[in-house]
C-alpha cells in the first residue's frame, strides 16, 4: 500500500469518526501571530508545543530555512496577507539549529537534479534566462544571521506596516528551547492597523 493509500484510508475514518471536532477554529489566528519557520520534520509538532500553540493560534508559513529571499515571492505575500487580511499583529521568524540549509551547496543540488533526469540543456536555459541558480540554491552559514536577515527583509518591505513587531528566534530541534535573536519593537503610539 502506498503512503497516499494509507493517508486516504485514515482520512476516511478520521472524518467518519468526527475527529475533526477538536480542531475547529476560524481562519483568524487566535493569538494574532504569523510564524515563518522551516519545513523540517522535527518541528511539525515540537514548535507548537514549545510555544504553547494550539490549532488556530497562529498562521504558520513553512519553507526551507525559514527565509524571505525574494521581496515579491509567495512567502512575503503570505506574511502580508496574514497581517492585512487575517488580523496577525506580530511576526515570528523561527529558524532552527542543524538546518539542512546550513552550507547548502548549489553544485550538489544541480548534480543530483542531473542524475534524476534534468538535462544540462534545461540548466543552461535557466542560467541564460537570468536565473542565478548558484545563488538561488545556496543556503547560509549561520542560522542566527539568516534569521536576522529575514527579519530585516520583512521589516524593510515597502508594503509592510509600521508598528508590527517582527521577532527572530532559533529553536533547538532536540529540546524545543528557543533562543531570542531579535526582539521586535512596537512603533510608539501605534494604534494598530486601520481597516
Amino acid at each position: 500500500m502506498s503512503v497516499l493509500s494509507d493517508i486516504m484510508s485514515y482520512n476516511q475514518k478520521f472524518v467518519e469518526g468526527e475527529k475533526y471536532e477538536e480542531f475547529r477554529t476560524t481562519k483568524y489566528p487566535d493569538k494574532g501571530i504569523v510564524i515563518l519557520t522551516c519545513m523540517d520534520t522535527r518541528l511539525v509538532e515540537l514548535l507548537h508545543r514549545a510555544m504553547n500553540l494550539r490549532n488556530g493560534d497562529a498562521k504558520i508559513i513553512r519553507n526551507a530555512g525559514a527565509m524571505v529571499t525574494h521581496p515579491f515571492g509567495s512567502i512575503m505575500r503570505s506574511i502580508l496577507v496574514a497581517v492585512y487580511e487575517l488580523q496577525a499583529r506580530e511576526v515570528f521568524v523561527i529558524g532552527h539549529h542543524d538546518c539542512g540549509m546550513t552550507s547548502l551547496n548549489s553544485e550538489s543540488v544541480i548534480e543530483k537534479a542531473k542524475k534524476n533526469g534534468v538535462s544540462e540543456d534545461k540548466i543552461d536555459t535557466l542560467r541564460h534566462a537570468g536565473i542565478e541558480l548558484d545563488k538561488w540554491l545556496t543556503g547560509f552559514e549561520s542560522v542566527e544571521d539568516s534569521v536576522r536577515q529575514t527579519v530585516e527583509n520583512i521589516k524593510k518591505h515597502p508594503m509592510f506596516p509600521i508598528g508590527i513587531p517582527v521577532h527572530g528566534l532559533v529553536i533547538h530541534p532536540e529540546t524545543g528551547e528557543l533562543d531570542l535573536i531579535v526582539e521586535g519593537e512596537n512603533a510608539e503610539g501605534n494604534a494598530g492597523l486601520k481597516e
